[in-house]
């Protein structure tokens, strides 16, 4: 569980890297660390620049950016031939494209500001590219180590024979939250595979009509769905984080591999280390998936990246990933892609600890899924995994003053 958690972490490091290089594209080419010599072409772009713009490289396009001309160059209107020199039409497009152009429009506020914006083209590069394939194979390799894993370990059974007497491990409360979030988070996965993949692998089988239609209904119910998520997230929040701060036995918990590798069965509380990583994963990731969520339902009312950079900036941090400088001045539209990009990212990396968690809950451990089924659990179980949660619970029991049947004399 630990190592998949690693790689998990590891995957999230190197998707945000793969998102923040696509989107930002701002680092010169490793091949020409100095000043490139333009003069032959009259500071305009050289061979060179178009060959590695072909191959994908980053470029550093300063010298286009900024030739966007100068206004008090122009000649005085006094002068023989007028106003002539200042800016001219390529120079206006230059400051069009990169967003510098004094643009004033009459309705549709700042968006509507932005009339070319070719960071489309690269969120669509990266949608259709390292983002189907990193993705995709990060679910079916997650499944393939959980089948793997089933063969060799087998499942991990109750040592000896159930006592027959069952606790309650959870409330009907907490169930509810749990299957709400489970529930909410299975169909925001299902629909966004969906979108994701359905013009890959629905459209050339059923057809486009079909594809369409499912998509449309997806998209629906993943708009719809996700204020479920959300109620979801914050019920296992305020219920379960008390039980889920880190203590000194889950690294007894983590030394043993939890008793999932080895024959060692380590005591836990309510919750296990294991547990405890899943629920924080799922609390972290899960919101910002809500934030971002939020961001694509009300387009360009809650941008989130331009803030996020420059504290990133601030800190060092991402200069310390080898990131750079990221932008801090992005266009309305930049900031929807990177949102979709972010949210689709972090939505991967959640199913795939979710799918190691449905294993666990399932399949891999017997008498797992009672906890959250009928939420009772034999006594066996419970202190087989979860031996210190049980004393407290028979202790509290033991304490708690017997209710008298017996009617007071008159």
């Amino acid at each position: 569980m630990l190592r998949l958690a690693s790689l998990f972490f590891v995957q999230l490091t190197l998707c945000f890297y793969l998102i923040s290089d696509v989107a930002v594209a701002q680092a010169v080419t490793t091949d020409t660390p100095g000043a490139v010599d333009r003069s032959a072409t009259g500071g305009a772009q050289t061979l060179d620049d178009i060959l590695a713009r072909q191959r994908g490289q980053a470029l550093d396009d300063s010298f286009r950016k900024d030739n966007t001309g100068n206004p008090e160059s122009a000649a005085a209107i006094s002068a023989q031939l007028g106003t002539l020199g200042g800016v001219s039409d390529p120079e206006l497009w230059r400051q069009l494209r990169y967003g510098t152009a004094d643009v004033k429009v009459s309705s549709g506020g700042e968006v509507a500001k932005v009339l070319v914006q070719d960071g489309g083209m690269r969120w669509l590069a990266f949608r259709e590219g390292p983002l189907r394939q990193y993705g995709g194979w990060l679910l079916l390799g997650t499944i393939g180590v959980l089948l793997v894993f089933f063969v060799l370990r087998g499942r991990i059974r109750i040592d000896g024979e159930k006592t027959g007497r069952t606790v309650t491990r959870f409330k009907a409360i907490e169930r509810i939250g749990h299957w709400l979030l489970a529930g909410s988070f299975i169909v925001l996965g299902v629909t966004g595979l969906l979108s994701l993949f359905g013009r890959l692998v629905i459209a050339p089988y059923l057809g486009k009509a079909p594809n369409a239609a499912l998509l449309d209904l997806s998209k629906w119910l993943h708009n719809t769905v996700a204020w479920g998520f959300i109620l979801g997230l914050v019920m296992i929040f305020v219920m379960w984080a008390v039980h889920n701060i880190p203590n000194r036995t889950d690294l007894v918990w983590l030394r043993q591999f939890g008793g999932i590798i080895g024959s060692a069965h380590p005591p836990a509380k309510k919750f296990n280390a294991g547990q405890k990583m899943i629920f924080w994963s799922v609390v972290l990731f899960g919101t910002s998936i809500s934030l971002s969520g939020v961001s694509l339902l009300f387009p360009y009312e809650l941008p989130l990246f331009a803030k996020t950079f420059g504290l990133l900036n601030a800190s060092g941090l991402s200069e310390l990933l080898g990131l750079g400088l990221l932008p801090v001045e992005l266009a309305p539209q930049e900031e929807m892609q990177l949102a979709q990009a972010w949210h689709a990212i972090l939505g991967f990396v959640l199913m795939a600890i979710i799918i190691a968690h449905i294993y666990i809950g399932s399949v891999g451990m017997e008498g797992a899924y009672d906890a959250m089924g009928s939420g009772e659990v034999d006594e066996a179980w419970a202190k087989q995994h979860h031996s210190i949660w049980l004393e407290e619970v028979q202790r509290d029991q033991a304490q708690a003053p017997k209710n008298s049947s017996a009617t007071p004399a008159e």
